[in-house]
């Protein structure tokens, strides 16, 4: 249970760290190289560079993201069996399963945001009536479903670390009924000479002794 708590952590901080790279990158659409064979230049846009709505809910999808995978982070603290926070082992493996739940979470998040943005770029593509400059899924989109994967499998994890904890060791019961017998038959013989037999006391009546 340790190893996983320990891989589930390593899990969950590293897609954490990827999503807040990803939401901080200008990376998330890159232009064509078709038109950039004219201006010999790329241009890259992020989350933060327009005001379209479905960027901006986008950049919402992230923001919770990121802010679960903190929280998450954290939590997933007091629920390891190597610290000394959080309480017994039952209540420590609840800690560690709700940190599950909320890694869980934080990846969909990232990975309805990243999804949403694709499908915006991939649309426009294709599109041949959009005469606009058209763009490319830029490397922050790969670092975001990454850190999303990465989120939701510690999470998993997690989750199933509280299973674990459930399972009580059997107790160990050994049959000691032919030595109770053999005990108990050793204290009747060995007491056999102890006992003492008492007759009953005579009552001689006055007519005895005449």
């Amino acid at each position: 249970m340790f190893r996983a708590q320990i891989s589930a952590l390593v899990f969950g901080v590293g897609g954490f760290g990827a999503l807040v790279a990803a939401t901080t990158s200008n990376e998330w659409r890159v232009t064509t190289r078709a038109s950039s064979v004219i201006t010999a230049t790329w241009v890259y846009q992020g989350l933060w560079m327009n005001c379209a709505g479905y960027i901006q809910a986008c950049r919402g999808l992230m923001i919770a993201a990121v802010s679960l995978g903190f929280f998450g982070s954290i939590i997933a603290l007091f629920g390891m069996k190597c610290t000394k926070v959080g309480g017994s082992e039952k209540a420590k493996a609840k800690i560690a399963c709700l940190a599950g739940v909320v890694f869980i979470l934080s990846g969909l998040c990232s990975m309805t945001g990243c999804s949403l943005y694709a499908n915006k770029i991939t649309t426009e593509f294709f599109d041949p009536l959009f005469i606009d400059q058209k763009y490319e899924l830029g490397a922050a989109l790969f670092i975001g479903w990454s850190g999303a994967t990465l989120c939701i499998i510690g999470g998993v994890i997690f989750c199933f670390s509280i299973s674990d904890s459930n399972k009580t060791p059997r107790m160990g019961y050994a049959y000691n009924g032919a030595t109770s017998v053999m005990s108990s038959r050793t204290k009747y013989h060995g007491g056999e000479g102890d006992i003492k037999t008492t007759t009953p006391s005579k009552q001689f009546d006055k007519n005895a002794y005449v």
